[in-house]
This record gives structure tokens, C-alpha cells and sequence, in this order.
């Protein structure tokens, strides 16, 4: 039996430069059980409040933002790591150049 996988030596080489007043993403993998994407911030933009189904996972790679969960708000920094439950309404905003992995996991219907 084969087992295949995906694997980014370099995630942050990925996404290249960071265009002043840009937002830039790429889709590292989409499977049947999960999605990973790769975005990256200019200094000062931001994703408006919005909600998934799904659950999901915020990583910072980079930079420092401040994130909105639901009526909290957090700063996140290179390290942080967040879990969201299906349907949270959530944004973020970037303080400085900020590099975000969004893991979403679907749901086995």
C-alpha cells in the first residue's frame, strides 16, 4: 500500500515577498479531511469578520496581529496557536508582516 503525503520544506519561501498594501495566499494541500493555507499580510491589512462550518486552526509564523474570536480580542505573535470551533465569527489584523497557516478540518459526513 502507498501512503501519500504533502510536504513543505520552506513555508515561508512559499509565499515570496509580501507586496506593500497586499494580502497573499496559497493552498499547501486539499484533502478530503483537511486544508491547509498559506497567507501572508502586509503591514495594516486585515481579513473583515467572517465565519467557516468548519473547525479550524490559526498558526502565526511571523509578525504579530491582533486577532478577534468571537467578542475577544487577542494578540497573536510568531508562535501563537489558535483552535476555532465551526461557525465563530473571528478577523484578523496585521500589526507588521505578518505569515498565517489557516488549517481548516472538515467535518466526515
Amino acid at each position: 500500500m502507498s501512503h501519500s503525503y504533502t510536504a513543505v520544506p520552506d513555508m515561508r519561501s512559499v509565499l515570496g515577498e509580501i507586496a506593500p498594501g497586499n494580502i497573499v495566499s496559497h493552498t499547501l494541500y486539499n484533502e478530503a479531511t483537511s486544508r491547509a493555507i498559506l497567507f501572508g499580510f502586509a503591514p495594516g491589512q486585515e481579513l473583515s469578520e467572517h465565519s467557516t462550518p468548519m473547525a479550524a486552526t490559526i498558526q502565526i509564523i511571523e509578525g504579530s496581529a491582533t486577532l478577534t474570536l468571537g467578542t475577544n480580542e487577542m494578540a497573536a505573535t510568531q508562535g501563537t496557536l489558535v483552535y476555532m470551533p465551526p461557525s465563530l465569527p473571528h478577523s484578523i489584523r496585521a500589526h507588521n508582516q505578518v505569515v498565517m497557516l489557516l488549517t481548516m478540518i472538515k467535518a466526515n459526513n
